[in-house]
């Protein structure tokens, strides 16, 4: 770990765009940290004196890249962040719009927070196989995945920060990969994180609950799992649904592991959180971008019922439910976030894990 600082009052996510700051915290251990990965070595034998010859040299890659905060008085459990596709901790700092994150919104409420740029994505881009880099233009895309709207036009009802600058701003933020995804990569850096940090809560944003599932199977230090829209569910072999039909280009198939990894995500309490604007129901809707939703709101469902009927303790959330409303995929960068953040904080007090 860094140097401590101790009894350092920090003003953490103020900036020149910031419309309104936190309370005031005191941070006294803060820093960044490579976890995991692998080294990988050429064939040959290194010379020195040829400098442009790689025989023999070595190359660490697939690491995931860490930044931390521990507040003063902060809960025994810390909180990991890893983001979704196209993303990397970005997600969880400064809004578009230039408001308090769940990094610094966690942390005025006493959380140590761990937020993550996963092996192959941004900061932890070193990695270990080839990759092309295109620049193929699709914000539009994302636009109506993420269900921002459709053609440029936000949805009237949905709390995503308005305006042409906090859309540059958000479309800025993604990032690509620098090598295949690949959910072990990540999830073994994610267990190696785990293994250096201790006990802990997972949250996990999209695709990254793909490798969360995984990286709660594996390692005893992840104390519950709070899950925003995770992109598939792990089933035990026997017991995976079919793959629903959606007009969405991306199928919401499930993950099949084995009855003993899957007896593993049993043994500590889930909650699946979806946003608004997600159609109900089993029959596709015209708009690929909420029916992409549709199937994976579905297949969680269908995911909860299997792990509590194994003894689980899963929770899905509909946040209109809750009465918390307009909610785009990106619920930790909405205008709301601050109510989504409470209500993901009662369910850890129930839980008993934020003591």
């Amino acid at each position: 770990m860094n140097k401590k600082l101790l009894a350092a009052l920090v003003f953490v996510g103020l900036t020149a765009m910031s419309s309104g700051a936190m309370k005031p915290v005191t941070i006294i251990d803060q820093g960044s940290f490579m976890v995991g990965g692998k080294t990988m070595t050429a064939p040959g034998t290194y010379v020195d004196n040829e400098p442009i010859n790689f025989a023999g040299e070595t190359l660490h890659g697939d690491a995931a890249y860490v930044s931390y905060q521990v507040p003063k008085k902060h809960k025994q459990n810390g909180l990991v962040f890893l983001h979704g596709y196209g993303q990397s901790g970005k997600s969880w700092e400064t809004t578009p719009d230039g408001r308090d994150g769940f990094n610094n919104i966690f942390l005025e409420k006493g959380w140590s927070v761990y937020i993550v740029d996963e092996p192959r994505r941004g900061r932890g881009g070193q990695s270990t196989v080839p990759a092309t880099l295109t620049a193929t233009p699709q914000d539009q895309l994302w636009f109506n995945n993420f269900r921002m709207g459709q053609n440029n036009t936000l949805y009237d009802n949905v709390t995503f920060p308005k305006g042409e600058d906090a859309l540059d701003q958000f479309y800025k933020q993604m990032v690509p990969d620098t090598g295949k995804f690949d959910v072990d990569v990540v999830a073994d850096a994610m267990d190696a994180l785990f293994d250096k940090m201790g006990d802990g809560i997972l949250v996990t944003h999209s695709a990254g609950g793909g490798p969360g599932w995984t990286t709660a199977m594996r390692n005893p230090h992840v104390k519950g799992v709070i899950s925003l829209e995770p992109g598939t569910f792990p089933f035990p072999k026997h017991e995976a649904p079919e793959t629903e039909v959606t007009t969405s280009p991306f199928p919401a198939a499930p993950t099949v592991v084995s009855d003993e990894d899957f007896e593993r995500i049993t043994k500590i309490p889930i909650v699946v959180y979806f946003g608004d604007n997600i159609p109900t129901g089993t029959t596709p809707v015209e708009n690929w971008g909420q029916d992409n939703w549709r199937v994976r709101l579905n297949l969680a469902h269908k995911w909860a019922d299997v792990v509590n009927a194994h003894g689980g303790d899963v929770t899905i959330i509909s946040l209109p439910d809750e009465g918390i409303k307009g909610n785009t995929h990106f619920m930790m960068a909405d205008l709301n976030n601050r109510d989504v953040a409470d209500h993901m904080e009662q369910w850890l007090k129930v839980k008993g894990l934020a003591k």
